[in-house]
């Protein structure tokens, strides 16, 4: 069975592409570029789900602009 995961991506401040799976804890990973940050992302959600027992995981919302 496939689950489906949202990636939040950001460029750090030396061009990365950093991206994060709110959904699960502590799942992140970086990339020179978004294809590469996409594959090494995928590898980390695999190990982030062997390593815990998934059995309620947070319900991604959305992202919204605010400003201040």
């Amino acid at each position: 069975m496939k689950r489906e995961f949202y990636v939040v991506i950001e460029r750090d401040e030396d061009g990365y592409y950093v991206g994060e799976v709110t959904q699960l804890k502590a799942c992140y990973s970086q990339g020179n570029t978004l294809d590469e940050l996409m594959q090494n992302i995928r590898e980390v959600i695999q190990l982030c789900l062997e390593e815990e027992q998934v059995t309620n995981l947070n319900e991604f919302i959305g992202v919204q602009k605010i400003s201040v």
